[in-house]
């Protein structure tokens, strides 16, 4: 397997036909790591090739945007560049892409090339449990 930091053993503890949506926290290098233009230049070929297979299956891109700064906590050593919020139907979904032949050869390497740190959090739809306002 490519992905060498996929908690296998914790998202094997979630259930795994639940939806669930990933909060991705990505911070870029200055230049890519092949070379082929920044950090920012390599994840865009990443998502590119990332997007479809998310697709295929049954996931949704929810949101992404610039980080722009700390707004509670304290901001050192929480710099991050970009996030994006990706929905799947479960996540045996996640985990059928992220360990998948195609992921690790076309995929992962353009997002090693990019990003100097990448975090994903899994979680839960909170509105479904608890709702604004109540």
């Amino acid at each position: 397997m490519g992905v060498d930091l996929l908690n296998v053993k914790g998202l094997g503890e979630l259930d795994q036909e639940a939806p669930v949506v990933m909060v991705n926290l990505m911070r870029f290098r200055q230049r890519s790591l092949d070379g082929d233009g920044s950090g920012w230049d390599a994840y865009l070929r990443y998502s590119a090739l990332t997007v479809p297979m998310i697709k295929a299956r049954g996931g949704t891109l929810l949101w992404t945007g610039s980080a722009e700064t700390v707004a509670l906590g304290e901001p050192a050593g929480q710099r991050w560049d970009y996030l994006a919020l990706v929905t799947y139907p479960s996540v045996a979904a996640f985990l059928d892409m992220m360990t998948s032949a195609d992921y690790e050869t076309r995929c992962d390497p353009h997002r090693r090339n990019g990003c100097e740190e990448h975090v994903i959090i899994a979680t839960r739809e909170a509105y479904s449990k608890f709702k604004v306002g109540e």
